[in-house]
């Protein structure tokens, strides 16, 4: 049984309710996988692996997906990386010139530009010092034309996760959709709210095969939610958003977790080392926890030492214009290599 009751059809875009999708050749068509003529969708004949449209609803993959998350397939929605996803849930909910969301600065900067593209209004509450969210802040900013909360846990740029206490209080005294974008989830210690999906008819996850997967050039974003949240945004999305090669790539990285679990274990001890490395430099002030394959860490000058690696070829993210993170900077884990060019040439500066 639920612990909340939220009604979406009040908060779903009324012409969205009524809107017929686009129905494709293949959607029209589920084969048995019995050898079939297709002569259905203007293709060319000639088979060269990627001459036919790739599957609408990427069964394959979203079968592998259920199994390894505990949920069904109709509870998944793929699309052309995270960012397509999250522009399909503004255009599913939000009225343009009317709704707002609200976003949590510091966090991951799409929201923002999203709700711009989508004439959203953006309502930005920061976080704390601690750099967690703050509840009565926030629903004191709700409205009535309030559609969305967006939660980055383990959030960027600050590298950590959002006390569950937090996020469940939003979720059960909220009536809006809420939003945890979980792209580095596999790096947290804390478990995904993917569990909790059943208790909460308003929680939506993101997650993506960027970032512990290793796949950020084949651009695939998850979303998972209640099955009626995935009907709408399945009514919206683009026919063929995901091409026939992110799918197949998708399915040979996904049938490997032992390797994939393999590279987590070694950024994770990457991770660890590359901190006390920083710890060690004088000009660094602090070294941020991290739940993520990055470091949020404050320097004396963020801009000079962001310069200063730049010129000995080493691009990093300065962040210090970025809500309570002045003179911070936010370095990715790489190979150990990699890593340890990073560290002798910070020795040098």
């Amino acid at each position: 049984m639920n612990k909340v009751s939220v009604d979406i059809n009040k908060l779903v875009r009324k012409n969205i309710l009524k809107l017929r999708p686009y129905s494709s050749a293949r959607d029209e068509f589920v084969g048995d996988g019995t050898e079939m003529i297709f002569l259905d969708a203007n293709e060319n004949p000639f088979e060269n692996g990627t001459n036919r449209y790739p599957d609408p609803k990427q069964r394959k993959v979203k079968k592998e997906l259920a199994k390894l998350k505990g949920v069904t397939e109709s509870q998944i929605l793929l699309g052309n990386g995270s960012d397509e996803v999250l522009d399909l849930i503004f255009r599913a909910f939000c009225e343009p010139n009317k709704d707002n969301v609200i976003t949590l600065p510091p966090t991951y900067g799409m929201y923002g530009v999203l709700a711009d593209l989508n004439s959203v209004d953006n309502r930005r509450v920061p976080l704390s010092s601690e750099f967690q969210p703050v509840v009565d802040q926030i629903i004191e900013t709700l409205d009535e034309q309030t559609k969305i909360i967006f939660i980055c846990s383990p959030n960027n740029p600050t590298a950590n996760t959002f006390a569950e206490a937090i996020v469940t209080q939003l979720l059960e005294e909220t009536e809006v959709l809420v939003v945890i974008d979980e792209a580095y989830i596999d790096f947290a210690d804390q478990p995904s709210w993917i569990r909790k999906m059943r208790e909460y008819p308003n929680l939506i996850i993101t997650q993506t095969l960027s970032k512990a997967y290793g796949l950020a050039g084949i651009r695939l974003g998850v979303c998972y939610a209640s099955e009626e949240i995935i009907a709408l945004l399945e009514k919206i999305k683009p026919p063929y958003n995901v091409n026939e090669l992110t799918q197949q790539k998708a399915l040979e990285r996904l049938s490997d977790q032992n390797t994939v679990e393999e590279e987590i274990k070694e950024l994770l001890l990457e991770r660890k080392r590359v901190a006390r490395a920083l710890e060690e430099l004088s000009f660094v002030k602090h070294v941020y926890p991290s739940e993520t394959n990055f470091l949020l860490v404050q320097v004396d000058n963020a801009n000079q030492r962001y310069e200063e690696l730049l010129d000995r070829g080493i691009v990093i993210r300065n962040r210090t214009n970025q809500a309570l993170c002045e003179n911070t900077l936010r370095f990715t884990i790489g190979t150990k290599e990699e890593n340890n060019t990073l560290i002798t040439t910070l020795k040098t500066l």
